[in-house]
């Protein structure tokens, strides 16, 4: 394993990426098939963007030779060459400021925040942390995002325990049930060539999974969701943390505590282990 060199590393903060893309319905319309959402008639021209659905846009899409072995885009580029072989969403925060109107053109900047080096039981982790802004063409700023990535060695997980208190009383439940086909449409969405979501041999053999990975970002988008379905209200701020991957064949269960302000969610596994806490706050 290279060593790995903090101070190198840290001169990839401050760098810097524009994009533009149109929030084009039909590309929206898909993601509503993907996650089953329950109102599907509001994805048209004008309308606003269901919250983190702004994933599914401003994809890059690099040749192959421009890709390291797990699929991603090689290390070095936008992000630091971080030496460690996997890379995770580990959470984020993000401020919804204005809506996202389908159908209109927006623009993205991204900026590297910081880069943190950390041990734990684990061994080593590495945390870089990227600020995402989308503006309308007008200059008006609709989305403030800080988004954690965890760069980890590869190694089995550990046996997991579940949480011995059921759900608190008064709260929503819904289950969630990725299949295979779930995770082959989310990473067509978002043009995810990363490896541990369809290639099993890859997963087992180089990064530790027992199975096929399911997506951080589409369980955190599950939790929004589910969040402004039942708060009945527009999201306002939300935060959210990864405790641990969930893989294919997994129930999640998505538990939901809501205030009159606030939301309190998690997505557990059958096991009553917590793998996504979110915190939100309605507009």
């Amino acid at each position: 394993m290279t060593a790995i060199d903090v101070s190198y590393l840290h001169t990839w903060v401050g760098r810097s990426h524009t994009d533009e893309d149109v929030i084009a319905s039909r590309h929206a319309r898909l993601m509503a098939a993907t996650v089953d959402y329950p109102e599907p008639g509001r994805i048209r021209d004008g309308e606003p963007l269901p919250p983190l659905w702004h994933w599914i846009y401003f994809l890059e899409g690099l040749p192959s030779g421009e890709l390291g072995r797990d699929g991603h885009p090689a290390r070095g580029g936008f992000l630091p060459p971080v030496p460690l072989a996997n890379r995770m969403w580990a959470g984020g925060r993000l401020a919804f400021l204005a809506p996202v109107p389908l159908g209109a053109r927006v623009r993205k900047t991204s900026q590297v925040l910081a880069v943190d080096h950390k041990t734990g039981r684990a061994g080593d982790l590495v945390f870089v942390t990227v600020l995402h802004e989308l503006t309308a063409m007008s200059g008006e700023l609709l989305v403030r995002e800080e988004h954690d990535i965890v760069y980890k060695n590869a190694s089995p997980p550990a046996a997991e325990k579940g949480d011995a208190a059921p759900p608190p009383a008064g709260s929503r439940c819904r289950t969630f049930v990725p299949t295979s086909t779930t995770l082959f449409r989310y990473s067509a969405l978002t043009f995810n060539g990363h490896r541990i979501h369809y290639d099993q041999d890859y997963c087992r053999n180089v990064e530790g999974y027992d199975n096929l990975v399911i997506h951080g970002p589409l369980t955190a988008t599950m939790l929004a969701n589910f969040a402004e379905e039942a708060g009945g209200r527009p999201l306002r701020e939300l935060s959210y943390r990864g405790f641990r991957p969930a893989l294919l064949g997994e129930t999640l269960t998505l538990v939901a505590e809501i205030t009159r302000k606030t939301a309190v969610l998690s997505a557990r596994l059958a096991n009553g282990a917590t793998c996504m806490r979110a915190e939100i706050r309605f507009a």
